[in-house]
């Protein structure tokens, strides 16, 4: 069976990374539109400038970068409060932020009640 190939808004990769920025723009949500209008921060041009020049090990603290299709198939090291999580661009996360993808709280998993808890472990004694 032969692999599906990735479109977004009926558009291949290779057309993707074809557009200019602002064409790019008209294709995504209104919401990261308005932040590549508006241009890349400082440290987005940092990050951008690492990306073109095909640098190995990118670090970022930039989770609010919008996933642009030259980042396509690029590792990239993103900053989650505690240290770096390395996440690998797909053709499906173009459009979203790159924070989306390293996530900063860990699931909450509670383990059995402590003594004096709960109303029954009060007439336990502690011996």
């Amino acid at each position: 069976m032969a692999k599906k190939e990735f479109l977004f808004k009926g558009k291949t990769i290779d057309e993707l990374k074809a557009l200019s920025i602002k064409e790019f723009s008209l294709l995504i949500s209104s919401r990261e539109r308005r932040t590549l209008k508006r241009g890349f921060t400082d440290a987005q041009k940092i990050l951008l400038k690492k990306i073109r020049s095909n640098k190995k090990n990118i670090e970022t603290h930039c989770r609010d970068m919008i996933i642009l299709p030259e980042m396509n198939g690029l590792s990239i090291k993103i900053h989650k409060g505690n240290g770096f999580e390395m996440v690998m661009i797909q053709p499906e996360m173009i459009g979203h932020r790159l924070g989306e993808f390293a996530q900063t709280r860990k699931k909450v998993s509670h383990s059995a009640p402590g003594i004096g808890a709960t109303r029954s472990s009060a007439s336990v004694s502690v011996k």
